[in-house]
């Protein structure tokens, strides 16, 4: 395991999160991070500054060096969502493995594809829904076989977020459907709270593409954006179960978001940020919070077991539900526009923000009857 060289692509933002955790597992000597990729050189104050960790401008660059020391073993690739496929694809043919950032990829074809460059190359690829490592999955899986909240009759979540301009300001690809003639898809469900969907149908068992019959969304936007940041969405599972999702980046303040399991003697409650699972139930109340391991270091461990039956806690396969909601998205009308008397604008400059009124008890009603803003009769829907 120490001699697993990692390079991260995409080391600002989020990016600079997996460039720390790196470091982490090179102090713990699990891993070693070998090399950086950015069009921007990590500058002072930047957490690779001054480690003597080598920087390339591409992953190209990277991939060029003949130097064997800082070529990498495995490649967390944090980068633009159209970027996901050819650097994944880049990666894998060169001998690595990955960690992809969510979302997969920017369309149902590009997953296929990704798929069949995995199985051709032998080589995994983990995405990062990171709530997939959470260890309280597992322990709601348990309830719901043990009968704790009786018959499961639906799965929902919500997610009230907020959002402002300098978040939609961030880069050319944020907020857009499209962009140079290619599918961005950067929206609320899709990337936002692309946890809750992916979470939700992780927990009801539906993770392949055709666990899916059917999907409906109902896309709105109240910012000046492309795609959606106040969605509705509906999946009907194969097996006839549904699951709402109630999400939004125009709330009056940050709530948290849950997921609920929803059966006929009480409820799940799953707050994904924290790993805390409430159970509710004519019998009892539990209130847990539970541990999780990164995706990262499960990435290590499945290389180092060798053993072809262990699965990856977000294999690449295991999105194509999330991937078939992704393309209803992609594929469906624009959002509409939020009417301007359902809206309040709130901060100045870079800290303004839309809220939607009453965005947070319609998000809930969403979840929890799995209809949609239209079909409950939401005033601006």
């Amino acid at each position: 395991m120490t001699n697993v060289r990692i390079a991260v692509v995409g080391i600002h933002g989020h990016g600079e999160k997996h460039v720390e955790h790196a470091l982490d597992l090179g102090r713990a000597g699990r891993a070693r991070l070998c090399a950086v990729v950015d069009p921007r050189e990590p500058a002072a104050g930047h957490t690779a500054h001054g480690t003597g960790t080598a920087w390339f401008p591409t992953l190209g660059d990277l991939l060029s060096c003949p130097d064997p020391d800082v070529r990498p073993d495995v490649v967390v690739l944090c980068t633009p969502i159209p970027t996901h496929l050819p650097l994944a694809k880049a990666a894998m043919e060169a001998g690595m493995d990955v960690l992809l950032e969510k979302p997969t990829t920017a369309s149902l074809a590009e997953l296929t594809e990704l798929v069949a460059i995995s199985d051709r190359t032998g080589r995994l690829c983990q995405v990062g829904f990171q709530t997939f490592g959470s260890h309280a999955l597992d322990a709601v899986a348990e309830l719901v076989a043990r009968g704790e909240i009786g018959d499961v009759v639906g799965y929902g979540a919500v997610g009230t977020w907020v959002r402002d301009a300098a978040y939609w300001d961030r880069a050319p690809w944020a907020g857009r459907r499209r962009l140079d003639g290619r599918d961005v898809v950067d929206g609320v469900v899709t990337n936002p709270l692309a946890h809750a969907v992916a979470t939700t149908l992780r927990i009801g068992g539906v993770t392949r593409a055709e666990d899916v019959a059917w999907v409906d969304t109902d896309l709105y936007r109240a910012n000046p954006i492309e795609s959606d940041d106040t969605s509705a969405v509906r999946v009907t599972a194969a097996d006839g179960t549904r699951y709402g999702f109630g999400l939004t980046l125009c709330a009056s303040e940050r709530g948290t978001a849950h997921v609920l399991v929803l059966g006929t003697q009480g409820e799940i409650e799953l707050e994904y940020e924290h790993d805390r699972l409430v159970l509710r139930s004519g019998r009892v109340t539990m209130d847990k919070t539970y541990g999780r391991t990164p995706l990262l270091d499960d990435l290590l461990d499945v290389r180092a077991a060798g053993d072809p039956e262990r699965k990856l806690f977000c294999d690449v396969r295991d999105t194509g539900a999330f991937m078939r909601v992704l393309e209803a998205v992609r594929t469906g009308p624009d959002p509409r526009t939020v009417p301007d008397d359902a809206v309040t604008w709130v901060g100045t400059g870079d800290a303004r923000r839309p809220v939607v009124r009453d965005v947070e008890s319609w998000c809930e009603q969403v979840a929890r009857t799995q209809q949609t803003f239209a079909e409950l009769g939401a005033p601006w829907a």
